[in-house]
């Protein structure tokens, strides 16, 4: 039997994660270089991804940034391609790259369509980054993983993939109402349905796919918000932006190497109620 630390380290191995330059996927390579892993930051954003590359090469880590467009199935090959260039290998994909119609002080007063008058256009893109890029992801990474028998994909879902959105803790006083919108919760619960497919389809061939659905992260929200939704969960606050990578590493590495098809809710307790 195995030391519990080397289960959980990654030395030796190879992740890509898309979304690199988000606020949890920072988070991601951090947590995947500092376990070991050679990480490949992807990023439609290469300026933002080529920063992250650098905070972390300058910590003695192993990253390399790229440049994807996860529409795109070229973009999204030639993703793969850097990573087998640079080891020859790819055992781990952590697919983090969506729309997020996020809350925080950048996008106030974005959010004010009904669904009623929600343009197909907007719901299209979102159909196009959260699901059809992420198909996409999954597809170029397992052509590699079957070859070689064996990887890890982790699909990154949210509280809004397992129960609706409360539209209440949007609201704000003496202000027109604003809206999580409608592709959200449908492209994550998308996700959840990707995942076990996966799952199911690679019986057999050491290929195992979970996914992590995260509570709300905290990122400078005002404090009407901040409260609204700290009011909603178990533990009665947001997430910190690191409390995710504990539940990333451990279904990266071995510690999770009998589970596959899963969830991993990291919430607060929101979808415990």
């Amino acid at each position: 039997m195995s030391d519990i630390f080397e289960k959980f380290s990654l030395k030796g191995r190879t992740a890509i994660v898309t979304g690199a330059a988000g606020l949890l996927g920072k988070e991601f390579c951090r947590t995947l270089a500092q376990a070991g892993a050679m990480v490949v930051a992807a990023d439609i954003n290469l300026p933002a991804a080529e920063i992250v590359e650098q905070n972390l090469i300058s910590n003695g880590y192993r990253v390399k940034a790229v440049q994807v467009d996860v529409t795109l199935p070229e973009s999204v090959s030639e993703m793969v391609n850097v990573a087998l260039r640079l080891t020859g290998k790819l055992d781990v994909l952590v697919n983090s790259a969506a729309m997020d119609p996020k809350f925080d002080p950048q996008n106030t007063g974005r959010h004010a369509n009904t669904f009623e008058d929600y343009p197909v256009e907007s719901w299209r893109q979102a159909l196009d980054v959260n699901l059809t890029g992420m198909f996409l992801s999954c597809q170029a990474a397992a052509r590699i993983m079957l070859a070689q028998n064996s990887g890890s994909i982790i699909n990154i879902c949210s509280t809004y993939g397992l129960v609706g959105p409360d539209q209440r803790i949007y609201l704000r006083p003496n202000q027109p109402p604003q809206y999580k919108p409608v592709y959200y919760s449908v492209t994550k619960a998308g996700v959840l349905g990707l995942t076990r497919y996966l799952a199911t389809y690679f019986y057999g061939k050491n290929i195992r796919a979970n996914s992590i659905t995260p509570g709300g992260i905290y990122n400078q929200h005002d404090e009407v918000f901040t409260a609204n939704y700290s009011a909603r969960t178990v533990l009665g606050r947001m997430a910190n932006r690191d409390e995710m990578n504990g539940a990333l590493l451990f279904l990266a590495s071995d510690a999770s190497s009998y589970m596959t098809g899963s969830n991993v809710v990291v919430d607060g307790g929101w979808t415990a109620w």
